[in-house]
């Protein structure tokens, strides 16, 4: 049995008489009311149809292949349905543009996940649940640059390090690292890994999508040096699955992703697919 099935049986079980409470006839693997061709606004009576991107990037799905459960958020995905009745067999998979996800009008999914951060501007042309991830701010390196062993922030203070200007993530270089040669303010990100790519600084600071993104795909021997620790008072962005506006399925949905955040469950898939040894360490 795979780590990620094991957590998701453990939640099932863990919830079940909140599952219960909320939909007032599901049980573990069977599918409630809204499943069973009831007018409770699935697409397809008895399954859940679930979006992501095409291509969806390593670490949110493995290798594309969300039906696999293989990466955070494909695991994620099958835990949603889980805990509203749905088993693997019932989740149908479908794919679609990022912008097109969000923008108004039917859907031919009941939720989609690829990184969509919680807005109140996409509030007005789409539902979104809960939050199940909340983003952190990642240093980039290579593998010639000295900050690729730095292990804690200290390490990485007399390095040059670089942001877009006006991101949060040049703030957390300011505030978090603190380093004792000044942020390197640059207009893009793809300015800043130009200059990091020609050693023009030793690391660049980006949120976490971006960060996989550009070490896995974009450089050439990138390393995740490490998350950087959240200030008190201040959070990242934070993902949410999205629905079409208005959907009666919102409120249930919200509901299975607040018993997974509870039970520890969206932590651990957390721990397991975005900071492992070798991912993305959280840099104290």
């Amino acid at each position: 049995m795979s780590r990620r099935t094991r957590l998701i049986r453990l939640a099932a079980a863990g919830v079940a008489v909140a599952a219960l409470a909320l939909t007032g006839c599901a049980s573990s693997g069977t599918p409630d009311a809204g499943a069973t061709g009831d007018d409770e606004g699935w697409v397809t009576p008895g399954k859940i149809t679930i979006a992501t991107g095409e291509p969806a990037y390593y670490p949110w799905v493995i290798d594309d292949d969300p039906a696999s459960g293989e990466g955070f958020e494909a695991a994620v995905a099958y835990a949603v349905a889980d805990q509203l009745g749905f088993s693997q067999d019932d989740v149908v998979w479908v794919r679609t543009g990022f912008d097109e996800a969000i923008a108004p009008g039917p859907k031919d999914f009941d939720v989609n996940l690829q990184q969509f951060s919680i807005s109140d501007e996409r509030k007005a042309s789409v539902d979104f649940s809960s939050p199940y991830y909340e983003t952190t701010q990642v240093v980039v390196t290579t593998g010639a640059s000295p900050a690729a062993d730095a292990t804690s922030i200290a390490d990485l203070k007399d390095l040059l390090i670089g942001a877009q200007t006006g991101t949060t993530s040049f703030t957390a270089i300011e505030s978090v690292i603190e380093p004792t040669q000044p942020a390197q303010a640059f207009n893009t990100n793809d300015d800043a890994k130009l200059a990091l790519e020609n050693g023009l600084v030793d690391a660049i600071v980006v949120d976490l999508p971006t960060a996989f993104y550009i070490s896995g795909v974009e450089l050439t021997d990138g390393v995740l040096v490490g998350q950087l620790p959240t200030p008190d008072g201040e959070s990242g962005d934070q993902f949410g699955l999205v629905l079409a506006k208005d959907s009666p399925l919102t409120e249930k949905v919200t509901a299975a992703v607040d018993a997974l955040r509870e039970d520890g469950t969206l932590d651990e898939l957390a721990a397991e697919w975005l900071g492992g040894e070798g991912q993305a360490p959280l840099l104290k």
